[in-house]
């Protein structure tokens, strides 16, 4: 498949990765444990990229801003279900030693990624509006 413009993102490589990684650990659990907690934390996972994807496709500042601020209420949902999931003793130390960097890597680079959608036209226009 050839890569799009979003497949270039950092952002969305690190949304991969995690994502890759909670489905490589929840496929393993119990049904019971996949069916509760597990599909709604690989959802949520699975959510991040997909809305970074979606709103490049937009095209427009807005829309992209929309669908990464949407990204980023997954990528919070996604902690949320992590701690869960650890506190219901279905993830080992390890497996959290593991997911945690990208998580906390990709939270401040989501974000900043947000920021910057529209602030060189901002700047533009401030500079068109100033002459």
């Amino acid at each position: 498949m050839e890569k799009t413009n979003f497949e270039n993102l950092q952002i969305y490589k690190l949304s991969e990765k995690l994502s890759d990684q909670l489905w490589k650990i929840v496929v393993r659990w119990d049904i019971f444990a996949r069916d509760t907690v597990g599909k709604q934390l690989v959802r949520a996972g699975d959510s991040i990229g997909a809305n970074i994807a979606e709103g490049s496709g937009r095209g427009t500042d807005p829309e992209i801003r929309r669908f990464l601020r949407v990204a980023r209420g997954s990528l919070y949902e996604t902690q949320h279900w992590l701690r869960r999931a650890y506190r219901r003793k279905l993830l080992t130390n390890k497996q959290v030693d593991d997911l945690l960097p990208l998580v906390k890597e990709l939270t401040p680079k989501l974000n900043a990624y947000l920021r910057s959608i529209g602030s060189l036209e901002k700047r533009r226009r401030t500079v068109l509006n100033s002459n």
